[in-house]
């Protein structure tokens, strides 16, 4: 099997991650990685045996593709840049923080016939794909995506650091057109929303609560989904699944098969296979762009009121 060059842009809490499992595919050679950080750069460097750079532009002649791992602010220019050199990208979400940036890095994907895939990293999860075929006329969705605050991810508001992941996933299960949109949200520790709150109302009749936090005492990562005739409740973290369903007068729970595999290696091997056999990835740019959509809504609407 042919090995893709590859190397991972930011080595923070989540790209030494992707590093680690780039070095234990076999379809993989990770040729290097970029921070900016020296210190930090150094110690990845020593604890993977791998090359370090600075800056990433350094890295054009060496790789066929690359994770982009670093703060969203920073996205664009990167993904751009490396699309601009033939470069297959897999970049972090939330994808960009504007449409403008998303359509430009679109086009050019498709101009050089590039993978750009984005990190929507539930897409991955088991339970989620536990439940898929389980998921029919969906009524009501209700989500929760609560962390203690970390430090990280300061550079966006909550929003699109955590409840992008939700947004996601019902744009995916919804198959209908957004109506309206209502939303409240406030700071607490940063100068964007902390804590959020979002309703989507769609055309089809499905409503979907939504709440995510970067204060919470706990970490929380739930999402309900109530049918016509069941509901399923899901646990992203603890990766278990049941589902609820009335039998004569009373609710019976059902554990839902799991397979117990690892979300960002499933992500990342589908990245590697979407490029060896060019495949379309399972969240593509295009995808992403529609979660994006939805989420600058919601933070709009959050800004507005508290004059962010």
């Amino acid at each position: 099997m042919r090995k893709i060059k590859v190397a991972v842009i930011g080595v923070g809490h989540l790209g030494i991650r992707h590093a680690q499992i780039y070095q234990n595919l076999k379809n993989a050679q990770l040729v290097g990685i970029c921070d900016i950080n020296p210190r930090r750069l150094k110690e990845v460097c020593q604890q993977l045996k791998v090359k370090g750079y600075t800056s990433y532009r350094k890295l054009f002649p060496y790789v066929e593709a690359v994770s982009i791992a670093v703060p969203a602010q920073q996205h664009y220019e990167i993904a751009k840049d490396f699309l601009k050199q033939r470069i297959h990208v897999l970049v972090e979400k939330p994808f960009v923080l504007s449409l403008k940036n998303a359509n430009n890095l679109i086009k050019l994907s498709q101009k050089n016939k590039l993978i750009l895939q984005v990190g929507h990293i539930e897409r991955f999860n088991p339970a989620f794909n536990a439940t898929l075929k389980l998921i029919k006329d969906v009524r009501y969705i209700e989500c929760d995506r609560l962390s203690p605050f970390s430090g990280r991810g300061l550079d966006v508001g909550v929003v699109m650091d955590l409840m992008i992941h939700d947004i996601d996933i019902i744009v995916g299960l919804v198959k209908a057109k957004l109506q309206r949109i209502e939303a409240i949200g406030t700071n607490v520790l940063t100068e964007k929303e902390d804590i959020a709150n979002a309703r989507l109302y769609f055309k089809n009749g499905c409503i979907c609560n939504l709440t995510a936090s970067r204060i919470s005492e706990e970490t929380v990562r739930k999402i309900r989904i109530f049918l016509k005739d069941a509901y399923i409740s899901l646990d992203y973290r603890n990766r278990e699944a049941f589902i609820y369903k009335k039998i004569n007068s009373t609710i019976q729970k059902k554990a839902i098969p799991i397979e117990k595999k690892e979300p960002l290696k499933k992500e990342i091997s589908s990245f590697l296979n979407c490029i060896l056999y060019k495949r379309k990835p399972l969240v593509c740019a295009e995808t992403a762009k529609e979660a994006l959509i939805v989420a600058l809504k919601i933070q709009r609407k959050i800004w507005r009121k508290n004059k962010f």
